[in-house]
């Protein structure tokens, strides 16, 4: 039906999430209308995101150094750390101008039917760093859905004899909502209404 490169394009952009087939169509199409320096722009930013970006060593953050911008600055609070499910959570949460702490991504949420166990996730650096950075307080932010919930009840169970206070967001996030498509206020009374697990 269409070109080769065209089908391509297509099949690509379809294994991006939530990207069905008329909409890489849409997209690809698109590309074949716009200049070919935006079509080369566009190739260029996409190749340098892998070149260019790696993991925090400290907080699995998405970093363009060994630590991220957060863990690099001497002002953040290191004894209050947020743990979010994926780098994608984070900014949700910066834009509150209420948290002035920490994060610790985890890579996921404990899925059995996907095969994705604790030991599939970043828990055992959080471990860890609970053990020598002097962390005084968790506060799980994990999406306010089944799987985040099962992960939330299985950090609070496995972080408990640590000694540290270890908080969860409040509920004016919905249930069977996404963090990252929560608005600022929203997530500023979540933050601010945060309980702690005993």
């Amino acid at each position: 039906m269409y070109p080769k490169s065209l089908q391509n394009l297509i099949k690509e952009f379809s294994k991006l999430p939530g990207i069905g087939p008329r909409t890489a169509a849409r997209f690809a199409f698109s590309l074949l209308r716009k200049p070919e320096y935006e079509s080369e722009s566009l190739a260029n930013a996409i190749l340098k995101l892998k070149k260019e970006t790696t993991v925090c060593q400290n907080c699995f953050n998405i970093s363009e150094k060994e630590l991220c911008e957060f863990c690099s600055n001497p002002k953040r609070d290191k004894s209050l750390v947020c743990i979010v499910e994926e780098a994608i959570n984070i900014p949700a949460i910066e834009n509150t101008r209420q948290f002035n702490g920490l994060y610790h991504v985890l890579g996921g949420i404990i899925k059995p039917s996907e095969s994705v166990s604790p030991d599939n996730l970043n828990i055992k650096e959080l471990i860890e760093r609970i053990k020598s950075n002097g962390i005084k307080e968790l506060i799980i932010a994990t999406n306010p859905n089944t799987e985040g919930e099962t992960t939330a009840l299985y950090l609070a169970k496995t972080l408990k004899p640590f000694n540290v206070k270890i908080t969860r967001l409040a509920r004016g996030l919905s249930t069977g909502s996404d963090l990252e498509y929560a608005d600022e206020m929203t997530i500023t009374s979540a933050l601010a209404g945060r309980r702690e697990y005993k």
